[in-house]
């Protein structure tokens, strides 16, 4: 945790975000879960172990972060989903006709992104 209040107070206001962009994004597709909760648990490790070892442990909530905590990995199966979900989202884009500058922008930003997922490695199997 940080020594300084300025600083845990900071963290905790980024984790509070994170965390509630997070669960937003567990009912909004084009809003991603996963980086948010890592954030959450990064700005709560900072800030309030109580919440952080909460999140961490939590059955649903916890394995992702504790995989990228341990080992700058993404599951298989989240993989999938959001690059996925992003291709989903680029086609709704195309089939609304969108101006093709928006959509190089929209393309450009999802293909780093699932490019960038796509990379990480994959945690081991336990």
């Amino acid at each position: 945790m940080s020594d300084s209040r300025f600083w845990r107070l900071f963290w905790a206001a980024v984790a509070w975000t994170s965390l509630g962009l997070g669960f937003i994004g567990v009912f909004l597709p084009i809003l991603p879960t996963t980086p948010f909760l890592i954030l959450a648990a990064f700005g709560f490790a900072r800030s309030n172990e109580k919440i952080h070892t909460w999140l961490i442990e939590h059955p649903q909530l916890g394995p992702p972060i504790a995989d990228w905590e341990k080992y700058h990995a993404i599951s298989t199966r989240a993989k999938i989903t959001a690059v996925t979900t992003m291709a989903v989202v680029f086609s709704i884009s195309v089939l609304i006709g969108l101006d093709w500058k928006l959509l190089a922008i929209q393309g450009t930003c999802l293909g780093g992104a699932a490019l960038f997922i796509v990379t990480r490695r994959t945690p081991p199997k336990v």
